[in-house]
Order: structure tokens, then sequence, then C-alpha cells
């Protein structure tokens, strides 16, 4: 099998596999260990954006312009997900504010916003492929972001499919409905993939704006929701856990 194709798959089956703990379990994710899982993926997806993917785009270029593509690439990502954040329906997984006002249910929002942010994580995904084929970048580092991802998604999984079980659906249309909420991945790391491949020149641009994009979803949804309640510094631990671990996956493979 590709690498290519296990790479983006590889968050998808994070989804779905927390998506299946509707099948064998009767509650949540335990708290602690939600927390830990959620902060080693926080600190792998912020080491996976400075070093596979800011650090490369600043590289490409020469000069004082090396770092305009780049800050722009960045804010951008930023830009494009509170945008979609702003004008989605939706609730954070951690609570807190919602979105512009509907009528949809608490669990289609929840489905909402794991939705939204897995795009971004996705096309994170095949902008650092997209690197890997185009300037030499070792495979390695992509595959080890796609596997930080997966992780982080296993609770967002089980997050979407467990309460809606507790509302009344089978079991296995909960974990059809959890398990879709992260399709959209592969599928935005393909497009990401065909365009920083197909553009010359765009690729500064493409990797900067994936760290962005992921960066937004890293502060706005993941920090949050490790950081309530008890035992957050847990989340702190797994944090310095994941950024470390990446980091040195990165040097030493990349």
């Amino acid at each position: 099998m590709s690498p290519v194709f296990v790479a983006l798959l590889i968050p998808f089956l994070g989804t779905a596999l927390g998506s299946a703990f509707v099948f064998f379990m009767r509650r949540d994710i335990p708290p602690l260990l939600q927390k830990i899982l959620l902060g080693f993926a926080s600190g792998v997806m912020v080491a996976a954006s400075v070093w596979s993917l800011l650090i490369p785009a600043i590289g490409m270029g020469e000069g004082p312009k090396a770092i305009m593509a780049p800050t722009v690439g960045l804010l951008a990502g930023f830009g494009f997900l509170l945008l979609i954040d702003y004008i989605t329906p939706h609730i954070h997984p951690a609570g807190g504010p919602e979105g512009p006002a509907s009528r949809l249910s608490r669990t289609t929002k929840l489905a909402l916003a794991v939705t939204i942010h897995n795009f971004p994580e996705g096309m994170a995904v095949g902008v650092a492929i997209a690197g890997a084929l185009a300037v030499d970048f070792k495979m390695a580092g992509a595959l080890a972001l796609s596997l930080g991802i997966a992780i982080q998604n296993i609770p967002e999984g089980a997050i979407i499919s467990m309460p809606l079980r507790a509302e009344g659906n089978s079991r296995p249309r909960a974990f059809a409905i959890g398990a879709l909420s992260g399709i959209v991945e592969p599928l935005g790391g393909a497009l990401m993939l065909f365009l920083a491949t197909s553009i010359i020149g765009i690729m500064p641009y493409m990797l900067s704006f994936a760290a962005g994009a992921m960066l937004y979803v890293v502060v706005e949804e993941l920090v949050p929701e490790y950081s309530q309640g008890k035992h957050s510094n847990i989340g702190t631990v797994g944090f310095a856990i994941g950024f470390a671990l990446m980091m040195v996956l990165d040097v030493v493979l990349g």
C-alpha cells in the first residue's frame, strides 16, 4: 500500500476507532485518558506545525522576502478557520460559546464542530505529503503528523457516537455518523496534495496555511478541552511528551 494513501487515511481511522467505542463502552472515555490523549495530540500538532510546515516554508525563500509567504499563509490559515467557526452553527466539544443560532441539536452541533476542524487537519497532512514529494522532505515526518492527528481524533469520534447512542440511535448508526465526521480528512488532504503539486510557487503558502489552520484548532478547541476541570496538568504533560516526540521524529527522520 502506498505511503501517501496510508498517511491520508490514518487520521480518518482514528476517528472511526473512537466512534467504535460505542460498541463496547457504556460511558465516555475516562476524563484522565481523554486529557492526556488531547494534550499529546496538541503537542504533536504544534511541533509538526513548526518543524514540518513553517520551517520548510521559510526555507523555500531567500533573503528578507523568505518570511513573507509563510506569514501570509499562516494568517490566512487562522483567518479561514475563524471564518468557518463563525458562520457554521456548532458548539465546541469543551463547551463555551456557540456559533450562530440554529435549531440543530447539541449532538449535531458537536458533529459539526468535529467536522470543521477535521478538514484542516487533513489539509495539513496533504500539504506535508506534498512537501515530501516535491522538495525531498522525508515521508516519515508526514506519517508522524498523520499519526498524531489520528490519536487526537480517537476521543473526538467517541464524543460524537456515544451521545448519539444515548439519544436512542442504534449502535451501528451512532458509529457510522461518528466515523463519517472524519471522512473530510482524506478529502481535504487529497485536495491540498493536488493543489500544492499542481501550482508552481504555491508550496510555501500552502505549508504555512496548513500550519495556521492546525494551530487554530489546537488553541481554539483542544487546549480549552483538556484544560477544563480537575487534573488539567495531565493534559499539559501529554502536550510536552507529544511535542518532544514529534520534534525528535522530525529532526532524526526528517
